[in-house]
């Protein structure tokens, strides 16, 4: 296959599609030659190669030639990449050349993106997109669906389904056993499904789409449909821009049943733990009726980023006399109308409850205890996502998937200095609405560095509201407003750290979520919880994402400093783009295809 490949004519010198396809040629001449130096020497001083799974069977970004160097020593020769190509015209910007590109490895097919300065490269994105040998059977590869003929005994395409969920469990177990069914437990257990690997889905609630549809009624997704897609199948042309979460409830419960996912309602694990000898799990799941134990090589925990919930104590909460629970066991407004209502915390969920019990009926006090970014839907929509994830962006041929690789194209680390001028837009465009809730004692924030809402996410998944309407009750004083720390509950109120007094018949523990590892050492010990570490975060040393920098979001989709242990988490956009290569890697592994890992984050923070 000829080096550096390109699409139509020969570009003319010094075009941004010749300055591609020379730098492509030099870079795969030196990496067939396994000349590192030369290679690295082709990045800008200032550069960054993000990897997803392709050469380094991990989610890694490595820095600068030394980076680049580091990795290529340790991965270049298992890896074997060729046939570097681009796959459309290059485009170039403000200096800054920019093109797709499609390669192979030795084990997979690839590709990726690349940003092209004077200097050399700025930033390059290999992702596998499928392994040589176990491609998904879609398109020209579909199932025919049916075998023609006379055969006797045959079964049915519905009673081999039947004899499936009857055995799988109990004669047949599963290579990898995934806990929690909602939208990221659903999205793995689709790509398994598709890459023909044994697993199961399980989940404690009745039916799939349960850990939705429980949460209060009012809830709607603050994220766009374009930003929302399962995989394989998007949602139709007349799906609402921000669906009702029993809508979403209802999606996952069909996607369940026509993607064929293997999965168990009413199970919880309620253990589990790992034999270094044999290399597997001992899990337990309580069925209702019965107990039943499973033996898979792989656990993955996709028990979501809004999981497990932070409960806070405070004293006196055993002497309070109304009603008290966290956000995620809020039944809803109807019952407090004409009631005092007191909201601890000030982010999504707090906004959206306490506007929904405004709405009720009910006189309602939302407590801010620290800082709150606050960004209008429409602004976010327009400044924020409307290039990559809006009709705008589907019109423009921005595909869900060339979506999906943008964004993951720019490294964590440069990601704030785009982000940054977003949100200075936003502040400008919207000066009058943060005027008015900083006039009423609402405090807000734009981030440690003024990135904004997606920083804040990446890098501690809380401390934003997307404001869908309730910072206008806040505004006009409809929404009540207190600020501090809670000192202690009496009989029927919240003292705060000041002596201000909250009367309340209801109080709701607005107060997020805790990591991701928290159920580990509920199910498999803390010991186990220790050793993989804190899930989330870059480590930006920035508010509640203590250093070092990692780079990457920590322990998520990739391997853990425990074997046969993974986490899948995050909104909707991040269970459908990473689930393809945290399959990938469990793919690999059931097929016995060599992954050594490249850069295994070590632990920096237990818990």
């Amino acid at each position: 296959m000829a080096m550096a490949q390109t699409i139509g004519r020969e570009a003319p010198v010094g075009s941004p599609q010749a300055r591609v396809d020379a730098w492509l040629e030099r870079f795969e001449a030196a990496l067939t030659a396994r000349d590192v130096e030369t290679a690295a020497r082709m990045f800008a001083t200032e550069s960054y190669w993000r990897d997803l799974v392709a050469f380094t069977w991990n989610i890694k970004t490595v820095e600068g030639r030394e980076g680049v160097a580091d990795l290529l020593h340790a991965c270049l020769d298992h890896t074997a990449p060729s046939g570097f190509r681009v796959t459309e015209p290059p485009t170039e910007a403000d200096g800054v050349v920019e093109a797709w590109l499609e390669f192979d490895t030795a084990t997979g097919r690839g590709q990726g993106h690349l940003r092209l300065t004077d200097e050399g490269a700025w930033t390059l994105l290999t992702a596998l997109r499928e392994l040589k040998g176990f491609e998904e059977p879609r398109g020209p590869r579909r199932p025919q669906g049916v075998e023609h003929g006379v055969v006797r005994g045959r079964r049915s395409w519905a009673e081999q389904r039947e004899r499936e969920q009857r055995e799988l469990g109990y004669q047949r177990q599963p290579y990898v056993v995934v806990i929690g069914g909602g939208q990221g437990g659903i999205a793995l257990g689709a790509r398994l499904r598709q890459l023909d690997v044994p697993s199961l889905v399980v989940e404690r609630h009745a039916r799939p789409g349960d850990s939705w549809r429980t949460r209060y009624k009012s809830l709607c997704l603050h994220d766009p449909v374009w930003y929302d897609h399962l995989p394989y199948l998007p949602f139709p042309d007349n799906w609402p821009v921000f669906a009702p979460k029993d809508k979403i409830a209802d999606w996952l419960e069909m996607y369940v049943r026509v993607m064929e996912v293997p999965y168990w309602t009413r199970s919880e694990v309620t253990s589990a733990s790992w034999d270094e000898r044999t290399q597997q799990w001992t899990v337990t799941v309580d069925r209702g009726e019965e107990t039943v134990v499973l033996t898979p090589r792989h656990l993955v925990f996709a028990t979501g980023m809004s999981g497990k919930p932070n409960i806070p104590s405070f004293p006196g909460m055993d002497v309070f006399e109304g009603e008290q629970h966290h956000s995620s066991q809020h039944p809803g407004p109807d019952a407090y109308t004409g009631r005092k209502a007191v909201v601890i915390g000030s982010n999504n969920s707090a906004h959206d409850i306490c506007a929904a019990l405004w709405e009720h009926g009910a006189d309602v006090t939302m407590v801010q205890r620290s800082s709150t970014h606050v960004v209008r839907s429409e602004s976010l929509m327009e400044f924020g996502l409307g290039d990559l994830y809006s009709e705008r962006a589907v019109a423009a041929g921005i595909t869900t998937e060339k979506a999906d690789l943008t964004f993951a194209s720019l490294p964590y680390r440069i990601m704030p200095r785009f982000q940054i001028p977003i949100y200075e837009k936003i502040k400008e465009r919207d000066a009058d609405f943060y005027a008015r809730l900083e006039k009423v004692g609402f405090q807000l924030d734009w981030g440690d560095d003024g990135s904004g809402l997606f920083m804040k996410y990446l890098r501690r998944g809380s401390g934003y509201y997307i404001d869908v309407g309730a910072s206008e009750l806040v505004a006009e004083g409809k929404i009540k407003l207190a600020h501090g720390q809670i000192d202690h509950l009496t009989r029927d109120s919240v003292v705060l750290a000041d002596g201000t007094e909250l009367e309340a018949d209801l109080v709701v523990y607005a107060t997020g979520y805790g990591s991701m590892n928290g159920w580990v050492a509920d199910i498999a010990g803390q010991e186990m919880a220790d050793r993989v570490g804190k899930c989330w975060g870059l480590g930006s040393g920035t508010t509640k994402d203590p250093g070092p920098w990692e780079g990457e979001q920590r322990n998520m989709w990739k391997p853990t400093q425990q074997p046969g242990l993974w986490f899948h988490g995050g909104n909707l956009h991040q269970s459908r783009h990473y689930s393809l290569y945290l399959a990938l890697q469990l793919k690999a592994r059931y097929e016995g295809i060599p992954t050594p890992v490249y850069g295994l984050e070590e632990v920096h923070h237990p818990s």
